[in-house]
């Protein structure tokens, strides 16, 4: 059972995030289902609007974290803004993971910290503190796969800012000495 503090920001969550869509778009999309289906569409605004409210909700409870196999399956979507979405929901989602599905696709998604698109790459980056906080057997895997990173990919402009995203995040992960 939730506690009225709990209901209370789950409706403030949800009528923040729901505030950006039309009356019409809010009685479309009434569940679950249909915003994780959502996270694919052509319409990248809904589909954003749709990532974050299945954040927000994954910061409440696991009810989101049912669907962790399509957030997997989109990781190896063609279309980077969709692979981005699934890293970020499972990464939102890993704090539930007590079947531990995350272990069984942590090389799958160690690969998108060099993935071919800057923007997916740092999104993938900059979800790692989350993973080893509540994952933290898995920094050694995690280091790893920043130090091994091939930047020269990349175009100059952004080579930089994914480096300072690897320091922050090698930082955040580090062990107190």
């Amino acid at each position: 059972m939730c506690s009225e503090k709990r209901i209370w920001n789950i409706r403030k969550t949800y009528f923040a995030v729901w505030e950006g869509y039309s009356r019409r778009e809010r009685y479309a999309v009434r569940n679950m289902e249909e915003l994780v289906s959502g996270l694919t569409e052509h319409d990248d605004k809904q589909a954003y609007r749709n990532l974050q409210a299945l954040v927000n909700e994954s910061n409440c409870g696991p009810d989101v974290y049912v669907y962790f196999h399509q957030f997997v399956q989109m990781m190896s979507n063609p279309k980077s803004y969709i692979r981005t979405r699934g890293i970020t929901l499972i990464a939102a989602n890993v704090k539930w993971d007590e079947d531990n599905r995350f272990d069984e696709i942590v090389a799958e998604y160690l690969r998108h910290v060099e993935d071919d698109k800057p923007i997916t790459a740092r999104q993938c980056i900059q979800t790692l503190p989350t993973l080893i906080r509540y994952k933290p057997y898995l920094k050694p895997e995690v280091e790893h796969a920043l130090r091994g990173i091939s930047y020269g990919k990349y175009k100059e402009s952004m080579q930089s800012l994914i480096q300072s995203d690897v320091q922050k995040v090698l930082e955040k992960i580090k062990s107190p000495a």
